[in-house]
């Protein structure tokens, strides 16, 4: 390692021997299909790549959930358990350093995910407020299992939910999927064979015939999506554009997206939501209902949170409960965090596996702590 530990690193591992969390070690070097698979286009781009003598795809390690699930896996370890990391993270960030350290917990096989999801929160909370004591902090809340049930409640066909789920999280992406759907466009200027396997819907055809340029070109799948990705998705955007949603649904829909209010107000609002618009949320609100008071339990100060339904993660990964914890009136999260129950089966876990954790970002920590002596 090329960096140091932070000076108060040992304030972090006392708290999660408190917690109950076995600090784990986990290989700088990493199989890198499984970001290239699930972390998401933003995390995808900033991975630094290399390949093995074999030739197989080998990153250095761009942050800690993927390895820990893999880790338990192949150790067949029992759940549920609960492990604390500390170490560096490489990835190209806009601002600052390519390597940085992050610490964090990921709590695996907890069936009673209310409890397991406010409890995380309260760890990352206690966390932050052991290390920068006396910081006035601000979290946000989102969900992304209500923001699911919301697109199927509106009769949306399964790939318009499946591309405004992967959407969830970037307001980019949102807006411009929300365009699409209001506004469907035309098929473009495909190539006139690629034109014709959409069209037929062959997909199979369809990306050998992208491979194949791929090739011609130069380009290599490890790069990004693989040509069976490519076809699968300019196929499914064909279907995408025979839609267009009612003009009700669409205010519907940017009405849930743009909601916000006080976390013990959450409730109530999303209830009211769905009476409003006629929309049957009953499951997806209990689980909510039951997971507030989970946390209400957890002795944190509630008013420094908020419940924001257009919030989420840019992590392909991400199925429910996300958050994110900063200091009140900084730019950048300090924690970020939620609830990943697919992500263990998809990495080869022989039975589902529920999962919830956070990371910290320890450099922005050391910056605030610097700042303020």
């Amino acid at each position: 390692m090329t960096l140091r530990a932070p000076d108060f690193a040992g304030e972090i591992t006392a708290l999660f021997a408190e917690r109950g969390a076995a600090l784990t070690d986990i290989a700088i070097i990493q199989p890198a299909d499984p970001f290239l698979d699930m972390a998401g286009e933003d995390l995808r781009r900033r991975i630094f790549l290399t390949e093995s003598e074999t030739g197989a795809n080998l990153c250095l390690r761009p942050e800690f959930t993927i390895p820990v699930c893999r880790d338990h896996i192949e150790k067949r370890a029992e759940t549920p358990r609960r492990y604390a990391y500390l170490g560096e993270v490489f990835r190209q960030q806009r601002e600052g350093g390519a390597e940085f350290f992050q610490a964090g917990i990921e709590d695996l096989g907890e069936g009673d995910r209310a409890t397991a999801d406010a409890r995380s929160l309260a760890d990352a909370h206690a966390l932050l407020a052991r290390v920068l004591p006396g910081a006035p902090l601000r979290g946000t809340l989102g969900d992304q299992t209500v923001f699911e049930a919301v697109l199927a409640a509106l009769g949306l066909p399964r790939g318009w939910q499946k591309r405004l789920t992967r959407a969830f999280g970037s307001q980019k992406l949102l807006q411009a999927a929300l365009d699409d759907l209001a506004n469907p466009q035309g098929a473009g200027s495909l190539p006139r064979a690629v034109a014709g396997l959409v069209a037929r819907g062959d997909a199979e055809s369809l990306a050998a015939h992208v491979a194949t340029v791929m090739e011609e070109t130069g380009l290599s799948p490890s790069a990004g999506r693989t040509p069976q990705d490519i076809a699968r998705r300019l196929i499914e955007k064909a279907e995408l554009r025979s839609v267009r949603l009612t003009d009700e649904a669409m205010a519907a829909l940017k009405s849930f997206v743009a909601l916000r209010a006080p976390f013990t107000e959450a409730g109530k609002r999303l209830a009211g939501f769905a009476a409003d618009n006629g929309l049957v949320l009953d499951e997806a609100l209990e689980g909510f209902d039951a997971r507030a008071a989970r946390i209400a339990e957890q002795g944190l100060p509630l008013d420094m949170l908020t419940y924001d339904a257009g919030f989420g993660r840019p992590l392909d990964y991400y199925t429910g409960f996300i958050f994110e914890i900063g200091a009140d009136g900084g730019a950048q999260p300090l924690v970020g965090g939620g609830r990943y129950d697919r992500l263990l089966t998809l990495l080869g876990a022989a039975m589902p596996i529920p999962g919830v954790g956070f990371s910290v970002w320890l450099d922005r920590v050391a910056a605030l702590r610097e700042a303020r002596i």
